[in-house]
């Protein structure tokens, strides 16, 4: 009897072999359709790029990515979830955009920082991010076209708004072409990975804040010393004994650190988003954000009559943020997102209308609208 039921045994193992070798022979099967079809896509993406080309287009298309995305959204049916398929036709567009032309992408540096995470995540990888020492220098290697596009961040779900951005934006004539929504989680990371050991700890002047209870329960002691990125703290810690930083998971896999803890952030929702910037204005999608920025007449109730077509319109604003010109004291100019496209008659009417009401406006760019 033992001898029969280890034969079954055996017999149910050997099955459960052969099925898997089937299912992996099948699987091999799909990836040679795949494989082929991806080329398929590519050799048409070609084509597309020497159109492009042909009429000076930019390679960069917000609009039909965020239509191609959508498009396969509606149509699956799973199991694969809707950002693990986002995430791989977000690869295989930027390995479309990669061959109709080589992309150079400026970026808040060095590499690691969230900055650079939200350029690899609305980008793909296959494209050259270039690393930026500020975020005056990502405006500059756009403008001269040493880059086509450059990623920095506009304003934080905690901290609130990145002020160097917003001024930029009104000194520049370059365009908004997308928005990224990067969730913000912060690991404790240090070379041996051990909690009793760290006397230092290194990161950017923001995150501290964002740390503090986690900090206080668990290192309370720790000297915090700030530096100029969160990236620049993991190199400190790789190099100096007893240290650690507050960085990214992905400043653990790029420098080697260890993670001592994971998510030490006092809230989850922390989210930043960054602004994708470049010279080429983006078609409508039907869910589209507008950018303006414009100064008002100094006389009571400027501001009032100037926002007065936007609620006329029934058009939603969803921010609005004052700076000043820096040109005259006690000058300020005005920042704000409206829902809808540029190319909408009620968005362009209502734009037009503003602009009779103000002694300066622009329009930074219409795109689509990003996941929070």
């Amino acid at each position: 009897m033992e001898s029969e039921k280890i034969r079954s045994e055996n017999n149910s193992g050997d099955d459960s072999d052969t099925r898997i070798a089937e299912f992996r022979n099948a699987i091999d099967a799909i990836d040679e359709k795949l494989l082929g079809l991806i080329n398929e896509r590519l050799v048409f993406a070609l084509e597309i790029g020497k159109a492009k080309a042909q009429k000076g287009a930019q390679i960069l298309d917000s609009a039909r990515e965020y239509h191609v995305l959508d498009h396969v959204t509606n149509l699956n049916n799973g199991p694969i979830s809707k950002n693990a398929l986002h995430q791989i036709f977000k690869q295989i567009m930027a390995a479309s955009r990669e061959i109709q032309k080589a992309h150079r992408v400026s970026y808040l540096g060095p590499e690691a920082t969230f900055s650079h995470i939200a350029a690899m995540n609305h980008f793909g990888r296959t494209v050259s991010f270039i690393p930026q020492p500020g975020i005056p220098d990502v405006f500059s290697e756009v403008e001269k076209g040493t880059c086509h596009y450059g990623v920095v961040p506009i304003e934080n779900s905690i901290e609130g708004t990145v002020n160097n951005t917003l001024d930029l934006l009104f000194e520049s004539d370059l365009k908004i072409c997308a928005e990224k929504y990067q969730p913000i989680s912060h690991d404790l990371l240090s070379a041996d990975g051990v909690l009793k050991d760290i006397r230092v700890i290194y990161s950017h002047l923001q995150v501290f804040p964002q740390c503090r209870k986690w900090i206080q329960k668990y290192l309370p002691d720790a000297e915090l010393r700030e530096v100029s990125s969160t990236a620049s703290a993991a190199q400190k810690a790789l190099k100096e004994a007893g240290t650690a930083a507050i960085a990214s998971s992905e400043a653990a896999r790029l420098y080697g650190l260890e993670t001592v803890a994971s998510r030490i952030e006092d809230v989850a929702r922390n989210t930043t988003r960054f602004l994708i910037i470049g010279k080429d204005a983006v078609r409508r999608t039907g869910t589209d954000k507008t950018s303006l920025i414009f100064v008002t007449s100094h006389i009571p109730g400027a501001l009032y009559k100037v926002l007065e077509p936007i609620a006329a319109s029934g058009l939603n604003m969803v921010k609005l943020e004052s700076r000043p010109t820096k040109h005259e004291n006690w000058s300020y100019f005005f920042f704000a997102d409206i829902e809808g496209h540029i190319e909408d008659s009620a968005v362009k009417e209502t734009v037009e209308n503003m602009r009779k009401l103000c002694l300066y406006l622009k329009c930074l760019g219409s795109y689509p609208r990003s996941e929070k």
